[in-house]
């Protein structure tokens, strides 16, 4: 774009990691090129980070305190709306466990592309960007529709092109313009975890949009990667129903969209196996609730 230079929001969703929230913050205050505003969205934290963001004189903080805990969905979907209607052109969505490189927002905002992200490794250096360069709801044999990711496709960040076309994303540096908002919405708040960056990414590409992983925009992760979850406890319940949430609204054939079943009907048979009757009542309250989310929620459409 030319012209007048955009402006930019960053929005940050927290639930009490006051330590990691810090360290966060002070890697935007040390950005090269300042946000116009860091949208904070506080899931009613119970430890410290009220003080950590009372502290902050060097950043030009908005924050939201939510009623309850609305989980990272929520909270994103509440921060971007925020920076929408403020006029913000360009939305930079962050996590409270990740640090930018000094230069990130700056090698970001120097791309001419509506839907960026940035890449992330970890504290010793290692590339951990997760996000899909094959993203797979054509093939109904796919369980897992993630079938290659940025880090399984290049060795090292040196090994990279300076941009990667992607098909999913991590709400972890994702950065999108106000025209993408315009047309395809806001994350889904009824997530609440899990999916909810992928569902987005797929609307975005499915409305015309690609996607691009910069290589040279660093996000340091402090917590190391833990995709292995209990699928008999609260967090399988919503990786179960949202996987099949996405499968629903966005498989691209009547196979693909029947996978859900097929993966209910695996699990239930080999659950004496595996995680017993939790994770059996799991994935059949997962399909129940997920019925009743075929559509985009209301809430996630795009603004009037």
């Amino acid at each position: 774009m030319s012209g007048t230079p955009e402006t930019v929001a960053v929005v940050i969703v927290t639930h009490n990691r006051a330590e990691l929230l810090g360290r966060m913050l002070d890697g935007l205050a040390a950005q090269t090129h300042q946000p116009d505003a860091v949208i904070v969205i506080d899931n009613v934290s119970t430890d410290h980070t009220r003080t950590v963001l009372d502290a902050r004189t060097d950043l030009p903080l908005h924050v939201t305190t939510t009623a309850s805990n609305l989980g990272g969905a929520g909270g994103f979907h509440i921060g971007m709306r925020a920076a929408y209607d403020a006029g913000w052109d360009r939305i930079w969505l962050m996590d409270d466990d990740v640090v930018p490189a000094p230069d990130c927002l700056a090698v970001l905002m120097a791309v001419d592309e509506d839907c960026l992200t940035s890449v992330r490794e970890d504290l010793t250096g290692a590339l951990v960007e997760k996000a899909a360069v094959h993203f797979d709801l054509r093939n109904p044999l796919a369980i897992r529709p993630k079938r290659a990711a940025v880090d399984t496709a290049y060795a090292d960040r040196a090994s990279m092109p300076a941009l990667v076309e992607v098909q999913n994303v991590a709400f972890e540096g994702f950065m999108v313009r106000r025209d993408v908002v315009t047309r395809i919405g806001f994350p889904d708040p009824e997530f609440f975890i899990f999916y909810d960056d992928a569902e987005y990414a797929v609307r975005a590409r499915r409305a015309g949009w690609r996607i691009w992983a910069v290589r040279d925009a660093r996000l340091v992760r402090q917590l190391d990667f833990n995709q292995q979850h209990d699928l008999s406890g609260w967090k399988g319940f919503y990786m179960f129903r949202n996987l099949f949430v996405v499968h629903f609204r966005h498989g691209e054939n009547v196979l693909v969209r029947l996978k859900p079943w097929v993966i209910v009907f695996g699990v239930v048979l080999l659950s004496p196996l595996r995680g017993g009757r939790g994770e059996a009542g799991n994935v059949i309250r997962a399909m129940r609730s997920a019925r009743g989310m075929r559509h985009l929620t209301g809430a996630a459409a795009p603004p009037r």
